[in-house]
């Protein structure tokens, strides 16, 4: 039995993985409420129990109810912030009249923010000091949580009794809650792996084969443990579900979005006729861009990362970033 009552759980964010995160919340238990942006999303959820522009093809139970008021899902006993990582400081701004001292925050958002270079837990100390903050990553596409198909994650805080508070208010028969207190750790796992992914993508547009994935993915995870514990992280967080679990999910699935634009890129479309097409925000490009200026200004090597960046930006063509990495001098495995 765990200390803290969190019955009631606020959702702000009403696109797939917040409205996945209803439906888990609900089947632990829990009595849920989902702010969404949209009108229509509110509608949907309220009157058909579905979200069909965001989670098309999912029943919700019809105990989850949705509402377009902060104020309103902001009553609740613990705030999940599912939105995306670019508008964090905005959501979070719009949050802070009705936030209540020792809320707990579920920061469920996965980057770095671009125009500050600071992780999402950072924005919130920023703009919330003094609230108490939990990270929520790990290896999960929004569909499969929602269907109910096994996902393990990570839950990080600084408090170990809060992490069990809230691994038991969120666990669910096929929802497993793992807590950390490295949050500096779930953070870059769950950031960089979507730089990684637009990668793996790249490789599989360009067919160049499953031993180039295979090789990519395992170079791309020696990157973000050099990058992680530059900025603090634990090894073993990096080598866990929120690091390479979510690396190898993100880059083995056209489900990510990270990895679908990198194969559209490796088979010629352009960065900006892809993401014109899209509802849902990929967060891999504007990590790309906050993690290699980090990574230069401490001077970490970061060359996969670096190609990325450079690919969708436009300031180099797949082609060339491609026989840039594979012409860099030989060197030990482990530097």
């Amino acid at each position: 039995m765990t200390g803290r009552q969190l019955q009631t759980i606020g959702i702000v964010g009403g696109g797939a993985w917040g409205t996945a995160l209803a439906t888990v919340a609900r089947r632990a238990g829990r009595d849920v409420l989902l702010w969404a942006h949209e009108p229509e999303t509110v509608a949907a959820i309220n009157q058909t129990h579905a979200n069909p522009t965001y989670l098309p093809g999912v029943d919700l139970d019809p105990a989850i109810e949705a509402t377009s008021q902060l104020s309103e899902v902001a009553t609740c006993d613990a705030l999940l912030i599912v939105s995306p990582a670019q508008h964090l400081r905005d959501i979070l701004g719009a949050l802070q009249p009705y936030m209540r001292s020792g809320q707990p925050l579920v920061l469920c958002c996965k980057g770095i923010e671009q125009s500050t270079g600071l992780l999402m837990s950072q924005v919130a100390a920023d703009v919330l000091p003094g609230t108490t903050i939990a990270v929520l990553s790990g290896p999960s596409f929004a569909a499969e949580a929602a269907r109910e198909l096994p996902v393990a994650v990570t839950l990080a805080t600084g408090a170990e009794d809060l992490g069990r508070d809230l691994s038991h208010a969120l666990h669910a028969p096929a929802f497993r809650c793992y807590w950390s207190g490295d949050v500096v750790g779930a953070e870059i796992g769950g950031a960089v792996k979507n730089v990684y992914a637009i990668a793996a993508g790249i490789v599989v547009g360009k067919e160049l084969g499953s031993s180039a994935q295979a090789g990519l993915i395992t170079r791309s995870f020696a990157e973000m443990a050099r990058f992680g514990v530059a900025m603090g992280a634990a090894l073993e967080t990096l080598i866990g579900l929120s690091g390479l679990g979510d690396l190898v999910l993100t880059c083995g699935s056209e489900q990510s979005r990270n990895m679908s634009l990198g194969i559209a890129l490796g088979r010629g479309a352009t960065t900006a006729e892809v993401l014109s097409e899209r509802l849902s925000v990929t967060e891999g490009v504007a990590t790309a861009q906050a993690m290699v200026e980090i990574a230069r200004a401490r001077g970490i090597e970061l060359p996969i990362a670096e190609a990325v960046h450079a690919i969708v930006s436009g300031e180099m063509g797949v082609d060339a970033a491609i026989d840039a990495l594979l012409s860099r001098p030989l060197r030990s495995e482990t530097e």
